[in-house]
């Protein structure tokens, strides 16, 4: 694994200095990899990603720095192949499937060409990785920390266009991939449109609750009650929306359902009758899931403080010195932080709270405004028009000592 990512810098650097035209010879280098990155962050939601949105990234930075916005090809959507080669981490493991990177002369830009040959009956899926894929579950050496960057609740749409010289009809539908049974990859359908040869399908599918499963890809499946040979061309993909997730156990067997969580406190363990169990040594840890995508939204679950200096929940978690919390302090105060170059106590009030009662916290976030609820009773709402942070994920908080924590519910 140490040679394996020598070599990926190496490539590049190479990428950057010589071009596209480095990696082009008798070797396939671009496509085992297919654009894919994984990167060391505790904005947990993007860790799992490619080349192409991460240059998106670069450049809607480089705007930003001068005072202006820029919005990437397709109106924005995550995934839109406009580069040459660009595939984004699509792949798939039928042998009748091929995908590369073209600019059809009918498409005003460039697409994720789709070659098929489909029997009658059967069923390809071409997807992308949105979380730890199956080949990185358990690597060598370096470990993959990460959340996924998709969630039940959040609506994803795509184009799928089927070129003129295709043999017949196929169907065209939206796929997600999600650990289930002892970890196993399994594969979730949405509805499906017909897709005659020279016609264009707009896709759309809300993800459906998946009982604390975690989403490992996102795609498009193809499937035919004819025999098909010819092109479908997907334009792009994309998702939006707040979630509607609940964090918990699954009833299935397996372990990926915590992996969702990036781990940055000293232990991080789970009971059958608090779910979540946090130790943090020296100072604070966090637990961080979501992505940076989600806005307005609330979070609840209940804590028990089992001995600890302060804890509690946070929002709109961009790493870990990026969040709005509310914490339960010192056993006599409740305080509403922001975590932003430095702690800033935006509200704070007496509150008696004892070692091993249970509390439900729940913590919430609209447009600028922050607000907080201990077991029902409003206990603050703060209007934050100082660099407020308008979205990130969600956190469980311990600070020196010992916590338990239910299930987390997070609703847009």
């Amino acid at each position: 694994w140490d040679t394996d990512c020598n070599a990926a810098n190496i490539g590049c650097i190479l990428g950057v200095r010589n071009g596209l035209d480095a990696f082009e010879g008798e070797l396939d280098w671009r496509g085992p990899v297919a654009d894919r990155l994984y990167i060391p962050t505790a904005d947990a939601g993007s860790a799992v990603s490619d080349a192409l949105y991460e240059a998106d990234r670069i450049v809607q930075s480089a705007y930003a720095v001068r005072g202006e916005s820029w919005i990437s090809p397709k109106n924005g959507a995550r995934f839109h192949f406009s580069l040459p080669g660009a595939v984004q981490g699509f792949q798939t493991s039928g042998s009748t499937v091929i995908v590369n990177n073209v600019h059809p002369v009918d498409l005003k830009s460039r697409a994720l060409q789709i070659n098929v040959h489909l029997n009658p009956g059967e069923t390809t899926q071409v997807v992308t990785p949105v979380f730890i894929p199956p080949d990185a579950v358990n690597l060598p050496g370096y470990a993959l920390y990460a959340s996924p960057a998709l969630y039940p609740g959040q609506t994803v749409w795509a184009r799928v266009i089927a070129s003129g010289q295709n043999s017949s009809a196929l169907q065209a539908g939206l796929v997600l991939q999600y650990y289930a049974e002892n970890d196993q990859p399994a594969f979730k359908f949405g509805d499906f449109q017909t897709l005659p040869p020279g016609c264009q399908a707009d896709l759309e599918w809300q993800i459906p609750a998946l009982d604390g499963m975690a989403i490992c890809a996102i795609g498009i499946y193809l499937t035919s009650t004819d025999l098909v040979t010819g092109q479908v061309f997907l334009d792009w993909l994309t998702w939006g929306g707040e979630p509607a997730v609940t964090f918990t156990r699954p009833v299935l067997a397996g372990n990926l359902w915590k992996a969702q969580w990036v781990n940055a406190v000293d232990s991080f363990g789970d009971e059958n009758d608090n779910l979540f169990r946090l130790v943090q040594n020296s100072g604070r840890g966090l637990i961080i899931s979501g992505a940076r995508d989600w806005h307005n939204y609330h979070l609840c679950s209940t804590i028990t403080p089992h001995l600890a200096r302060s804890c509690g929940l946070a929002l709109r978690v961009q790493g870990l010195e990026r969040y709005y919390a509310v914490l339960l302090t010192g056993q006599d105060k409740i305080s509403l932080v922001k975590r932003l170059d430095g702690e800033h106590v935006l509200a704070q009030k007496d509150f008696k709270w004892e070692f091993y009662q249970s509390y439900e916290i729940k913590l919430q976030a609209i447009g600028s405004s922050i607000s907080a609820w201990v077991n029902g009773e409003l206990m603050f709402t703060h209007e934050d028009h100082h660099l407020p942070l308008m979205s990130g994920g969600v956190a469980v908080i311990c600070e020196e000592g010992r916590i338990a924590c239910g299930s987390i519910s997070v609703q847009g």
